[in-house]
């Protein structure tokens, strides 16, 4: 079943894209929850005349991702949190600790487009920010032990 989406969906696409799910994914979920509606050739039509209107707030919308990917680039995180005694993390580090250290350093990185492999160690990692469906940035941080 193809359907336009009218939100992100994360894992499945972004605002405007065209996408094929399974039929009870669309009915069940996206259509009702008001995320997608239904690819009909008119509803095609409508698209790509309001994508024809939007160009250029949309191309502005993807400068200003590119601005703050550039302003992230130079951004190294050290995230300190309590580890036993074989270096492994009580619990573990998440897009949420990831957000609030940029956040300390004056980024306001919202922490559903941060993705964080699991880290369950003491080391570096890197984490990802998608700030457009076209512009990411790799953020590096290291885990370390927190003072006692």
């Amino acid at each position: 079943m193809e359907i336009i989406l009218k939100e992100d969906v994360v894992n499945l696409g972004y605002k405007n894209d065209i996408v094929t799910v399974k039929s009870g994914y669309g009915r069940n979920y996206l259509i009702p929850t008001g995320k997608a509606v239904i690819a009909s050739p008119a509803a095609k039509k409508m698209l790509a005349e309001e994508l024809k209107q939007r160009a250029h707030k949309l191309e502005k919308i993807k400068k200003d991702a590119e601005a703050v990917a550039e302003s992230l680039k130079e951004v190294s995180l050290t995230i300190a949190t309590k580890v036993s005694a074989t270096g492994t993390i009580f619990g573990s580090v998440s897009n949420i600790q990831i957000a609030e250290e940029l956040a300390k350093l004056g980024h306001n990185i919202d922490r559903k487009i941060i993705f964080v492999k699991g880290v369950k160690e003491v080391g570096s990692y890197t984490a990802t920010v998608k700030l457009h469906k076209e512009v990411s940035v790799e953020i590096p941080f290291e885990v370390v032990a927190e003072a006692e």
